[in-house]
């Protein structure tokens, strides 16, 4: 499965990949599996075989690719009866098939030095420990939203919550709804919060822990945690011509599982002036009522200015048909699905409307665009609190007692963002992020200093 003429290069070790089957958990683990390739290292991700077999990913000019299977081969994590049943067969399975890789691998020219997995899959450092491998744990959630799933996984902060605001260090004061939704509902999520607080199940025999997140965006929280873990920052894990360009071919996230919509994204854009065009879009999972997709059309529509409206097609049908006549009629335009970078980077978008989800959090920050936080559930209530509060590069949608987002509110917001004097200052706090970010990724940057320094670690214990 590897790309052909990759044989023929000298590796200092090899590492294998191991991420969660959804699109915001591959795209940053690929992405750093890409920076460890450039600096030398043997690089092979490994993916489930539905994903193999549904979209027959090319391999990238430096990235291996090999399959492991997760229990649901014809239809993946959307099979399982529910996330207990999904997380049990993938622990099982996943385990047995990710053994057999590294055998086949260490009957190779090319045996597995390291593994790297997906916080979400601890299992993997177990098998890791078996073969008497190294072992990194990737954690694809900022460090502040690390640090509380730790507090509760050691008891350390006791469920139910009762006593607020709570201080934690590196987050600024707590509400009940500032944090992740697992932890203040968490009757609702059944399953969820266990996976989350389960990250941490055996992070202490891990050789890392890596974060995709920069030092300085989070430097007080990256402090408590390395107080706990030798953890490294990583990220931000976005493809390199939008950072540092020191990567080559390094322009695209490289494993998509959404088809890119054929809309002429680059001609729309062009056509308008720069920071004029709000561009709204909730992730890859997120999944909005009928009743809030109709107020958030119709807040789009009253804010008076051109959007670009990701919907996936899966969630198309709940916009009406008079909402669709009404957008159609104006500078908007609604799409499956794009390359969210290539959005964010193109200068012509002066507001992110978003669910503010990690990803897209971190890509906003790196792009140096403001935000609308209108946050659904897991850790993105706390990433929007960190938005408007802490880095203040945004606002933070407010809902009703109905739980719903009005669209005056939603109007509101956007103008506060596109129009205001306190707008002004978001965009200019998101260009010194942005600086930062690159500054981080660049040549002896501390996610640079950070990346030599675990391939040196594996460099020697390879040696030893």
């Amino acid at each position: 499965m590897a790309s052909d003429g990759m044989e023929t290069r000298p590796y200092k070790g090899h590492v294998l990949v191991v991420p969660a089957p959804t699109q915001g958990h591959i795209n940053p683990m690929l992405q750093f599996t890409k920076r460890l390739a450039s600096k030398g290292l043997r690089a092979t991700l490994a993916i489930t075989r539905f994903i193999w077999n549904s979209r027959r990913p090319r391999p990238s000019a430096s990235v291996h690719l090999d399959i492991i299977s997760d229990g649901y081969d014809e239809g993946g994590y959307t099979q399982a009866v529910d996330i207990r049943y999904y997380v049990s067969r993938f622990k099982a399975i996943g385990s047995e098939t990710l053994a057999d890789l590294i055998i086949k691998y260490n009957h190779s020219d090319h045996p597995v030095d390291c593994v790297i997995y997906d916080s979400f899959c601890p299992w993997g450092l177990d098998v890791a420990k078996k073969f008497g491998l190294l072992a990194a744990a990737f954690f694809t959630q900022n460090c502040a939203v690390n640090y509380i799933y730790y507090l509760v996984h050691h008891g350390i902060m006791k469920l139910p919550l009762l006593d607020f605001p709570i201080s934690i260090p590196g987050l600024p004061t707590l509400e009940l709804s500032d944090f992740p939704s697992f932890i203040y509902d968490e009757e609702s999520y059944h399953g969820y919060l266990e996976v989350l607080v389960g990250q941490f199940i055996n992070a202490d025999k891990a050789d890392w822990i890596l974060v995709n997140t920069f030092s300085k965006l989070e430097t007080e929280a990256v402090g408590a945690m390395s107080k706990l873990f030798p953890l490294l920052t990583i990220g931000p894990t976005i493809p390199s011509v939008y950072m540092d360009k020191r990567v080559e071919d390094d322009d695209d996230y490289g494993l998509h599982l959404f088809d890119l919509d054929s809309s002429d994204l680059d001609t729309w854009l062009g056509a308008h002036q720069p920071k004029s065009v709000v561009y709204v879009s909730f992730g890859s999972l997120s999944a909005v009522g009928e009743e809030q997709m109709e107020e958030l059309a119709w807040g789009l529509h009253g804010s008076g200015h051109p959007f670009l409206w990701v919907v996936r097609a899966s969630e198309n049908t709940k916009i009406s048909k008079k909402c669709k006549e009404a957008i159609a009629a104006e500078q908007a335009l609604i799409v499956s699905w794009c390359c969210q970078l290539d959005v964010l980077s193109s200068g012509r978008i002066g507001c992110f409307f978003s669910h503010c989800g990690w990803n897209s959090t971190i890509e906003a920050i790196s792009m140096g665009v403001p935000m609308v936080a209108m946050p659904q559930w897991t850790d993105q209530t706390t990433d929007a609190k960190l938005v408007q509060d802490f880095w203040e590069v945004g606002v933070r949608i407010r809902a009703g007692e109905d739980g719903l987002v009005r669209r005056d509110e939603i109007e509101r917001s956007i103008r506060e963002v596109m129009e205001t004097e306190r707008g002004r200052t978001m965009t200019e706090n998101a260009t010194k992020w942005m600086e930062l970010a690159v500054e981080a990724v660049s040549e002896d940057g501390t996610t640079d200093r950070n990346i030599k320094d675990f391939i040196s670690g594996i460099v020697s214990k390879k040696g030893s």
